[in-house]
């Protein structure tokens, strides 16, 4: 199976507002989709999903933007590198704390 080659944001952003222009040119937003998605050459369900979350970004539709998941992306990002941090830190405190008792034990 061959994935669908990426679009740029730049192409999402315009046959997404394609579709909000053309809303009153079709008789339901999927034919909408259908058309436009074959003359930008992209699948419709591929196209549909641009569009829901473009309605998100704007309001229209309830759920997380593309801000907000960006967001959590890179603050889930920063909790597994703080866990890491934190893992190592315990494993030296632990390391250094034995030597100091390795220290004091054969004085």
């Amino acid at each position: 199976m061959r994935k669908s080659p990426k679009f740029s944001p730049e192409v999402q952003e315009r046959a997404v507002r394609m579709v909000f222009d053309a809303k009153d040119q079709y008789p339901s937003q999927w034919a909408a989709i259908e058309s436009i998605a074959g003359k930008i050459g992209c699948t419709a369900e591929t196209l549909r999903k641009w569009v829901r979350q473009g309605e998100r970004d704007s309001g229209v539709r309830p759920g997380t933007t593309t801000a907000e998941q960006q967001r959590i992306k890179e603050l889930e990002r920063e909790v597994r590198e703080l866990r890491k941090t934190n893992e190592i830190l315990k494993l030296a405190s632990a390391y250094f704390a034995q030597a100091e008792l390795d220290r004091h034990h054969k004085k």
